[in-house]
């Protein structure tokens, strides 16, 4: 067909007009497209510690299995085979559900994996296999909140035996005062504990930071661990072994198989730290109120209905309830009253 020279002339000037040229409209100025394992260096390097510790291994496995193929070669159909493959491989652990949060896991790394490749204009969201995926339906969680009786028991357990008695009966104490993650618990430094208001700082998943309220005992023990351990500069660990290193995400893994074979309960269970975290969670929320749960949560309000924007408590709020579900004074709490 005959090109119509007026017409070209007209595309030509609205082009110059919106400062664009032919090339931005093919999509021929866009990088290279590297392969699977080309890319993933770089994605790596992007992505927090918290991230690479989580998809690590999903995007290992995508390198294994694509790692030849350019990331917009591949197909919906072969992140969905890796996925049961991940679901059908998965290792049988005390909370397994058939796999299904490995095939869940491994899309959600596919498309941490392929938003990074968006960001840098290899391709659109559009052409995103990972996002054409549907991830597996999450099951109803089977956590509860535990009983008073069976928290005595768990602590019991942990203090029957071990080669660290002291560390794990301490671990236990913080999770269930702080209801914090394990992560947070870690990332604790001697700058991090606040002995005359008796706070530590914990740094969570997503980079938040709070001030979070314990027991003035809870702060002496800690800094006695501490400092019985080798902890001098600001920025040492907080929580360490006996030999001085740095506490890991062994210690808990270690821990709740210990108990786990003295109490056969919290083993036919899947029993382990997060509950600690959704017992106080529950008990708060119970006694204080949803938005002082939330606060004690360190839930942020980028997510949820508006009002969450006005549902809040301060750092005196969350002191007074953990005042009253530990019984134990606290120098910030208030009088329950001033709550209401």
């Amino acid at each position: 067909m005959t090109t119509d020279p007026d017409r070209v002339a007209t595309a030509r000037a609205l082009l110059e007009h919106l400062g664009l040229t032919a090339a931005d409209l093919t999509g021929s100025n866009r990088p290279a497209v590297p392969t699977v394992a080309e890319y993933l260096p770089a994605v790596v390097a992007a992505a927090s510690p918290g991230t690479r510790r989580t998809y690590g291994s999903s995007w290992r496995r995508m390198a294994a299995a694509l790692g030849d193929r350019c990331i917009d070669a591949v197909r919906a159909s072969d992140l969905e085979a890796l996925m049961r493959q991940a679901a059908a491989g998965a290792r049988s652990r005390r909370n397994a559900r058939n796999g299904r949060h490995a095939g869940e896991h491994l899309i959600a790394a596919a498309r941490a994996f392929y938003n990074r490749a968006i960001a840098d204009g290899y391709l659109t969201v559009v052409d995103s296999p990972a996002h054409r995926v549907r991830k597996p339906r999450r099951l109803p969680n089977t956590r509860r909140a535990l009983t008073p009786d069976e928290l005595v028991d768990i602590n019991a357990a942990a203090r029957s035996g071990g080669n660290d008695i002291a560390l794990d009966a301490l671990l236990l104490r913080l999770h269930t005062e702080t209801a914090c993650r394990r992560g947070g618990a870690l990332a604790l430094r001697l700058t991090d504990l606040d002995t005359d208001h008796a706070l530590i700082r914990l740094s969570e998943k997503g980079g938040t930071q709070r001030w979070q309220p314990i027991t003035p005992m809870l702060a002496a023990r800690l800094s006695e661990h501490a400092q019985a351990r080798g902890a001098v500069t600001p920025t040492d660990a907080l929580l360490r072994y006996r030999n001085g290193q740095p506490a890991t995400y062994r210690r808990y893994d270690l821990l709740w198989a210990r108990i786990g074979r003295q109490l056969p309960w919290v083993a036919a269970q899947g029993i382990t730290t997060h509950w600690l975290r959704h017992t106080t969670l529950t008990w708060v929320e119970r006694h204080f109120g949803y938005g002082v749960a939330r606060a004690y949560a360190g839930h942020t309000d980028r997510r949820g209905p508006a009002t969450t924007t006005y549902i809040k408590a301060d750092l005196h709020a969350v002191a007074t309830a953990l005042a009253a579900f530990t019984g134990q004074p606290h120098p910030l709490a208030v009088g329950e009253s001033a709550l209401r």
